[in-house]
């Protein structure tokens, strides 16, 4: 009936509608049957201001307003309260002007019966009313400054994403940049030496070896010149990464248990920061799919290599038969990534439930004097 973004609130609203219904009571006949038609059409016009815009948003809040006036002026004197309902969606107008017109509609709708009416009525009902007319008087005022506020919070949000999408654009233009700046020259020159050494081993086997020897020199100062771009790229180490998954982890009433060093203390920039995107991905797909209570991260590290398990009680991994589980994009993507320092991924069913995902790192054993590393 309602949108869903505005959850339970429209129906609790529902609620107060009792009151107008008990003011018809005393009625009857035809003038009790058209009382009963108003207020099914005020619900009406309650429902479709949820979902209208531009004009047909300003004629159903009309059309409630014209509804309050009868009802007020041909039944009872307390059925202006109505105007609660009409407050709320006079807030929602963004433009000035419109919500000037709005409320000056509003209050002549409201007010005009109480000075008609005013002698009629007893100082104690006077006194009554008064507070309840101010705050509905008001009231529109604070729903818009309201709205205006989370419009803006909201504007500032998208204005932060595309500031992130530009600051990562302008990273990829950098290092694409540099790459071509930088290794485009010193590629091309190895490539045309390899060419002359494949002609001169034969011909001139000595030229042939100081060639050789030239292009081993050369590769040796692009593997420099990538170390020093690798060194520049803006990367999060893993305990920067488990912190941010701790907060969402807790946000999702998932407890955390960590093991071992996640400091990895001498472990490359680039190498830590697949590591963080692998656990970041894992963690991502347990608070989505998994419905578990509990995630540990068990961080290993030897000589040869390190080993990130990340394992949790939830439902367990989508397989496609007997044996194999399948792997989304998420997943694909992770492979991919480890792939570029030789690493692997494995995602199993755990001993009882639950899913274990393995993310093992051959890790550099040996490095000489001279930045030649085995």
């Amino acid at each position: 009936m309602f949108p869903r973004k505005y959850g339970f609130f429209p129906y609790i609203w529902l609620i107060y509608i009792i009151m107008p219904i008990i003011n018809i009571q005393n009625e009857s006949g035809i003038k009790l049957i058209i009382g009963y038609m108003m207020i099914g059409l005020f619900l009406l016009t309650y429902r479709q201001l949820y979902f209208a815009t531009g004009r047909s948003f300003a004629y159903w809040l009309g059309l409630q307003m014209l509804i309050i006036s009868i009802m007020s002026g041909f039944y009872s004197f307390y059925n202006l309260y109505m105007g609660f309902y009409t407050a709320n969606f006079i807030g929602w107008f963004t433009d000035k002007r419109k919500f000037k017109i709005a409320m000056t509609a509003f209050a002549a709708v409201e007010l005009i019966p109480v000075v008609l009416l005013v002698k009629q009525m007893q100082i104690q009902e006077i006194l009554f009313s008064i507070p309840f007319f101010l705050i509905m008087l008001v009231s529109p005022f604070g729903i818009r400054s309201m709205n205006r506020r989370h419009q803006l919070e909201k504007e500032l949000d998208q204005a932060n994403e595309r500031i992130k999408e530009l600051v990562k654009r302008e990273e990829r233009v950098r290092i694409a940049r540099d790459l071509h700046d930088t290794l485009g020259h010193t590629l091309s020159l190895i490539i045309l030496k390899s060419q002359l050494v494949e002609k001169m081993t034969t011909k001139d086997p000595q030229r042939a070896q100081n060639e050789a020897r030239e292009i081993y020199q050369t590769s040796r100062a692009a593997l420099k010149q990538v170390r020093e771009l690798v060194s520049d790229m803006r990367a999060i180490t893993v305990v920067e990464e488990l912190a941010e998954i701790a907060e969402i982890l807790k946000a999702a009433n998932i407890k955390l248990e960590i093991d071992g060093d996640a400091k990895l203390e001498g472990v490359a920039l680039l190498t830590q920061n697949i590591i963080s995107l692998c656990i970041k991905e894992g963690v991502t797909n347990i608070v989505k799919h998994s419905q578990a209570t509990h995630c540990q991260i068990t961080i290993t590290r030897t000589e040869r290599k390190i080993t990130v398990q990340i394992e949790d009680n939830g439902i367990g991994p989508v397989q496609q038969d007997d044996a194999d589980i399948r792997y989304g994009n998420g997943l694909n993507g992770m492979c991919e990534r480890l792939s570029l320092i030789e690493g692997s991924l494995s995602v199993a069913s755990g001993a009882r439930q639950g899913t274990i995902m393995t993310v093992t790192i051959p890790q550099i054993i040996k490095e000489r004097e001279d930045g030649e590393t085995a």
